[in-house]
């Protein structure tokens, strides 16, 4: 009987039955055994991206299984792309990856403050204390930070007239970014084609309408924003007109070709008359419709399907440049754009579909032989495209990710204006008033409330640490400054430059970010806490 531990029993007559299959081939961690093993997991995982927090952070290279290079600072990429395997670790990632859904910056600093949340609630549990009765102490703590946010909390001016605070905001998140020596102007772009998009009497910013193109090839510093929509493609004939001005054009998503018989029909051709005749109907027809395209007004096409070689010597002929094979989602763009209509079967066509566009022109690169086109001065100018240019492909991607962070949080501020200061200035006072919260408890939650307070100085510790100070005595000359100026702006000094206020030196957090990174860090702790039993497949013997 002692082959199966504790599986079998016997019921009233004697006979044996197993309550639990297979019990020997699975592997069980009960108790504080195993949330002692997910705060090890969890604690890894903040460790590796403890290092990438701060504009002294440093960036991490993955390469995965096909010999993808991937380098970068963006604390949710690092996660998503680490071969996570403990289910614990694979919670961190999606805890980066909701941040990074919600706001867009902030992912590294989140899963940091997990990280230390939970080392925090393992010296707790040494202590004896109850995990549920951690995790709800954690609960309160964090209620209590977020008011305090809520009280340092600065208006902030949003306005299309004065870009100046925004682009400073967008700086301090590109600061940890490998795109900081075009710092400023990448800053204006992300801010400018924030302000272009947004409906700031809604509050709103629809991220569909802003396109993120890459190209190979040129400076950093050659990126633009272009006010209108470019597309990776050519005209469709290299005898066509590079440059088309006041275009109208047609948006079409029928195959543009002459009619072929469909494929149930067979079509015997005797002779070679049939066979001319069949070509010349053919043609005759091809022509009809570029008519058709012409008559309603349009001096460009715009197809999602491609045309044979004969098609396009036709269009060069009549005098129709044409582009062939543009995607989906870029045809949205541009019929968005253009304010034209998207025009699915052919017969379909007149002239109010069509889009206006001031500006079609093709842009060269170098001696490449890359072409893109670009639709400019369009009649509704609130699509974008911010075109990146870098020396390889790992750095232009790296830009874009840091793009997309920094459109993001000046789209949270566009939503909701109120900023903390960052640098760390901000957990320090949290801590603080979280602290302070702790001496007024006589209940258990005391301890909870202490680490928590603990947990989130863990964030200006990582930031000094990467920085080159000493993190202890910065964190304590930090606390010590901030309550005897009663002041929340007094940070983690990470470009040394001799003083702390981050007022000065323009490092601003949007307040709802902070407050989603404790909210968030402290709902994936509750529920860590509360994990006493685990059960898991064990691989085969």
């Amino acid at each position: 009987m002692s082959m199966f531990p504790g599986s079998i029993a016997f019921d009233e007559y004697g006979r044996p039955f197993i309550i639990l299959r297979d019990q020997d081939r699975q592997q069980r961690l009960t108790g504080t055994e195993a949330i002692k093993s997910h705060i090890m997991a969890a604690r890894q995982v903040a460790h590796t991206v403890k290092t990438s927090l701060g504009p002294k952070g440093l960036d991490k290279m993955m390469v995965s299984q096909d010999g993808e290079v991937t380098v970068t600072n963006d604390g949710a990429t690092i996660l998503k792309l680490m071969d996570v395997d403990h289910e614990i670790a694979k919670l961190m990632v999606q805890l980066s990856q909701s941040q990074d859904d919600e706001i867009g910056d902030g992912t590294t600093g989140v899963v940091v403050l997990a990280g230390a949340l939970l080392e925090q609630a393992e010296s707790l549990i040494d202590r004896g204390i109850h995990p549920i009765r951690i995790a709800d102490g954690f609960e309160l703590a964090a209620q209590c930070a977020v008011k305090n946010l809520e009280s340092i909390a600065e208006p902030f001016p949003v306005s299309v007239d004065d870009k100046e605070p925004l682009i400073k905001v967008a700086m301090t998140t590109l600061g940890s970014k490998i795109i900081n020596k075009c710092h400023r102007q990448m800053a204006e772009i992300a801010v400018n084609a924030i302000l272009t998009v947004a409906d700031l009497e809604k509050k709103d910013v629809n991220f569909e309408l802003i396109k993120v193109e890459g190209k190979v090839g040129g400076f950093m510093e050659d990126s633009c924003l272009v006010k209108g929509v470019i597309i990776d493609k050519t005209m469709s004939h290299p005898q066509m007109p590079k440059t088309l001005k006041d275009v109208k054009l047609a948006i079409l998503t029928c195959p543009f070709e002459p009619p072929k018989p469909k494929t149930k029909h067979k079509l015997d051709v005797t002779s070679a008359e049939d066979y001319k005749a069949l070509r010349d109907y053919e043609q005759e027809k091809f022509i009809e419709m570029v008519k058709q395209i012409k008559d309603a007004g349009a001096n460009l096409a715009i197809c999602q399907w491609g045309f044979d070689d004969e098609a396009n010597h036709l269009l060069l002929q009549q005098g129709l440049p044409a582009v062939r094979w543009v995607g989906g989602p870029e045809i949205e763009l541009i019929a968005i754009a253009t304010g034209g209509r998207i025009i699915p079967r052919f017969e379909e066509i007149s002239a109010e579909k069509l889009g206006n566009a001031g500006l079609v022109r093709e842009l060269t690169f170098g001696t490449t032989k890359d072409k893109m086109l670009v639709i400019e001065d369009c009649k509704n100018s609130k699509a974008v495209t911010i075109l990146v240019r870098g020396g390889n492909q790992m750095v232009i991607a790296e830009a874009k990710r840091s793009i997309h962070d920094a459109l993001c949080i000046i789209r949270s501020l566009v939503k909701d204006s109120r900023v903390v200061y960052g640098g760390g200035a901000a957990e320090i006072s949290c801590a603080l008033a979280v602290a302070k919260e702790a001496d007024k408890l006589s209940t258990l939650e005391q301890y909870a409330f202490r680490s928590f307070s603990i947990a989130l100085e863990a964030i200006p510790l990582a930031l000094a640490e990467n920085s080159g100070l000493a993190p202890m005595e910065t964190l304590a000359e930090l606390k010590s400054r901030q309550v005897q100026e009663n002041t929340a702006l007094l940070g983690v000094d990470c470009m040394l430059t001799g003083h702390s206020n981050m007022k000065e030196h323009h490092v601003i957090e949007a307040l709802h970010s902070k407050k989603q990174q404790i909210i968030l860090a402290t709902q994936l702790v509750k529920m860590i806490l509360k994990i006493d039993d685990v059960r898991s497949q064990a691989g085969e013997q």
